[in-house]
């Protein structure tokens, strides 16, 4: 055998540093995404650990007509979502710190929410008090008055209004991952964190619902 030629070992010798500098180079990058996003996460599994065993102990009663019900398998704090109150006064999901609160998006271009705004309405009688409350945020953008006639033309008064007419709330959650559709729900704990959301409507007032919310507002006191 000929021995190799000293261009070609040196050729051999930059083609391997090269190489051995590149993978150093994508660990580096790799261990500074990995790196940042665990920094980013911490806070939250610190904070919101809680909620998801929360979310845990109530999996088993998400069935027969809240059987749509995603609990969380992760930590999760809920942006804090920011809307008017009936008066137009500011309100922000901060204010419900806490309590526990089923939020509601909905809107009365969207014939399930329209469905569905009874139920709440009865949830919210049930159980509504100073440990939990139905927050149902309308995002109608145009006529402000339309949501509150229809309201009451199908008699519902237990629900506090409030309304984010920019529609920013919806897309916040969907920007998060947690909004597919609309209606959408999501059971928030007392530290604001995710217990579970709801793509589409549900009979929060059936047996199963009541049964539900009731052990998400225990667990997460």
């Amino acid at each position: 055998m000929t021995e190799q030629s000293a261009p070609s070992l040196q050729k051999i010798s930059r083609l391997r540093l090269v190489s051995a500098v590149a993978a150093i180079g994508i660990l580096v990058v790799l261990a500074g995404v990995y790196g940042i996003a665990r920094l980013r996460s911490n806070p939250a599994d610190a904070a919101c650990q809680a909620a998801v065993n929360a979310a845990g102990r109530i999996a088993p009663l998400a069935r027969g007509e809240v059987a749509a019900l995603a609990v969380a398998r992760t930590p999760f704090r809920v942006p804090d979502l920011a809307f008017k109150d009936a008066a137009g006064r500011d309100r922000t999901l901060a204010d419900w710190r806490g309590r526990t609160v089923l939020l509601n998006l909905w809107a009365t271009w969207c014939v399930p929410c329209r469905r569905e705004m009874p139920a709440l309405d009865a949830l919210q009688a049930k159980l509504g008090g100073p440990d939990f409350e139905v927050v149902a945020v309308d995002i109608d953008t145009r006529d402000p008055q339309k949501p509150l006639a229809f309201l009451k033309e199908i008699g519902v008064s237990r629900l506090a209004y409030y309304a984010d007419s920019s529609a920013k709330v919806f897309t916040e959650l969907k920007t998060a991952g947690k909004a597919f559709g609309m209606p959408t729900t999501v059971i928030v704990d007392r530290s604001g964190c995710e217990i579970g959301n709801m793509a589409g409507p549900a009979e929060w007032a059936s047996d199963d619902g009541v049964k539900l919310v009731s052990a998400a507002v225990g667990g997460a006191n």
